[in-house]
This record gives structure tokens, sequence and C-alpha cells, in this order.
């Protein structure tokens, strides 16, 4: 389902392409370069009700991307690299970063670095890892997309969420997935999800993320850094201090027990406003990472070389897959669009 907004949003990075405006702002907007965002990497992906269709793009396009960037000039590095660059400037440069350790990300994701000698960073959430939470954005829309009804808990109410026909599905998902990102707090999402059926009863048939083999074996791939997300996935902001910091370091201690590299790097789970401020800012800092990303749209600057635990991000977003969509976002044009002005973005 394609809505008006992103019909708009379409609309305006398809002119901003074509019309020579992205090329014409490239020079004085584009900056150092930027850091990507994606999620999951697979062949025909499927969101039953289109509302995590955003999170999935094809090996595909991720192959055209590439290429094409590469024909354009910009340099494929790691996030190492493209930190020490940021004071320089000089060429402008991407990182690719991949959120949360799905299995795609070997399986699909992987070949397609390869061949284009591609550096990556996968931030790992040790608790999707081993199956401790599940991702509730996507098990919800599945629960919803195989009912007629959903039954809340007693306490939330326990009435009867009708879900028969398409349009009370997206209804019906929506407003679980509101309540999950809101009302329950961050440690009982998984009892929610419990509640009301929604647990795959068993995960060997359709496992969504790499274990922790697949992960040691990734990290000793000379073109994978492995980065840390938290332990189980939390909205940091939601949390009381000591539990946000435990969130982070843990995972970070976590990783290092797994593979024997702790984690320089880490990437604030959600990342927007309502999931990242100056409170996480810090935390980030004093668990030790060298650098933190966020959601937050924009391209890099020098300037982002004393912003390093509050980094924007462009967004490979599964429903916007045209190189013209990605040309723009890349040329800096859109970041003071998004951003109330703001050419240097943090939080």
């Amino acid at each position: 389902m394609i809505d008006a907004r992103e019909k708009a949003r379409k609309l305006v990075l398809g002119a901003g392409w074509w019309s020579g405006l992205a090329a014409l702002s490239t020079p004085l907007l584009a900056g150092a370069g930027a850091i990507l965002m994606l999620h999951r990497v697979r062949r025909h992906a499927t969101s039953p009700l289109g509302l995590n269709s955003h999170l999935s793009i094809e090996p595909d396009f991720l192959d055209r991307l590439l290429a094409d960037l590469k024909r354009r000039g910009l340099a494929l590095v790691s996030l190492d690299e493209l930190l020490e660059r940021l004071p320089a400037g000089g060429r402008r440069a991407v990182a690719i970063t991949l959120d949360d350790g799905w299995l795609d990300n070997l399986t699909d994701a992987l070949p397609v670095f390869e061949a284009h000698d591609a550096p990556f960073t996968v931030y790992v959430a040790p608790g999707l890892t081993s199956g401790a939470v599940e991702p509730w954005w996507e098990v919800v829309e599945e629960k919803v997309a195989r009912s007629d009804a959903i039954y809340l808990p007693e306490g939330e109410g326990g009435a009867a969420l009708a879900c028969a026909d398409p349009a009370d599905k997206l209804s019906v998902a929506r407003s679980l997935m509101e309540r999950l990102t809101n009302d329950v707090p961050e440690a009982g999402q998984q009892d929610f999800l419990r509640q009301i059926g929604a647990l795959p009863e068993s995960t060997a048939d359709g496992r969504r993320f790499m274990d922790w083999d697949e992960i040691r074996g990734l990290s000793a791939h000379p073109l994978a850094t492995i980065g840390a997300h938290t332990m189980h996935h939390y909205n940091l902001r939601r949390l009381e201090e000591q539990v946000a910091l435990r969130e982070m370091s843990a995972s970070a201690a976590g990783i290092e027990a797994e593979t024997g590299m702790r984690p320089s790097h880490f990437a604030y789970p959600y990342g927007y406003e309502r999931a990242v401020g100056a409170r996480e800012v810090a935390l980030a800092r004093e668990a030790g990472f060298a650098s933190a990303v966020t959601t937050r749209h924009g391209v890099l600057h020098k300037e982002h070389a004393h912003h390093l635990h509050a980094l924007p991000r462009i967004s490979i977003n599964g429903n916007f897959q045209r190189l013209s969509y990605v040309r723009t976002l890349l040329s800096g044009l859109t970041t003071p669009l998004s951003n109330r002005g703001r050419r240097v973005v943090t939080v």
C-alpha cells in the first residue's frame, strides 16, 4: 500500500534528480559523504500487510546501488576509515551499515559486498541472536495477517480486535505496533506478544537472525565489522539511565565473549527522536564506543568529527528502490528539508 506521504516523497526525490537540482546541490550540501542504513537484504521479500516492506531491499538493487556509487566516484570504505576521513574532508565516501544481524545479511548481502569489495558494519543485538527476544514489528504483522481476531491480555483491556478483512488487519496491526512502541514497557514486550499468541512456537524452519557461529565467521571476514545494538533491542530513551547503560555495555561484552573482539561502534535501536537524545549520546560515550549512529536523516560533514556519537544516516528504503532516489538523498538536498533547515544533523 502506497500512502500519500510516500507518493509525495517519491515525487520530490525523483524530481530532485531529474531536474538537476540534486546535482547542483552536491557541491554545497553533500559534505564528506554518508553512512547508509540497511536492515534486510533478501530476494522476494514478503511483508504480509506491507508494514515492514521498507526494511527489506533486493540483492539486485544493492548490487546496482554499489556499482552506481563507484561509477559516480564515491569511495566505499569501512566505518573506521570514514570516521578518520571526516576532519580532513576530501573525496566523498560512503560506509554501509546493517542493523539487527539478520540471517540474510550473510546469505544474500555478503556475496554482493564481496563482488564490489565493499566494507560493511553489522550491528548485533545479542538478544535477537540468541532468540531471547523476537522482533515484535515482524511477529505482530504476521500474527494479524493470519488471524480473524486478536485477543488482548486482561491487563490491556481484554478486548477482542476483529481483523478478518484487509482494512481491519491494517488498523489492528498499526494499533498494536503503536501500543508496543509507546505503552507496553520495553521489558514487557515479549510477554505481551506471548499473551496475544504472536510468538512462533518454533524458529527452526524460519530462522530470522544469524547465530553466533555465523557471526563469529562474519567477524573474521576482511570486509566485515561487527557493532553493538543493545542486548534486547530496547528503546533506550524509555529506560532508566543505569538500565540503558547496562543494555549498551552488556551488548558489547556479550559480542566480545562470543567473537573475541569488543565492538567499537554502536547503533541506537529505532534511532529517532523519541529513542535517542543527549542522555543516550553521553551514555554511548561512557560505554566506550568510538561512534554511535542514529536513524536521523542526513549526510556527513566535517563538523560531525565533533559529534561521533550522534551520527545521522541515509536510509536505503525498500519502498524507494530507485537509483535516482538515492542519488538525491546523497546530494544533501533533502537533509535541510527533513531537519528544519539544519545542514549538520545530530540529535
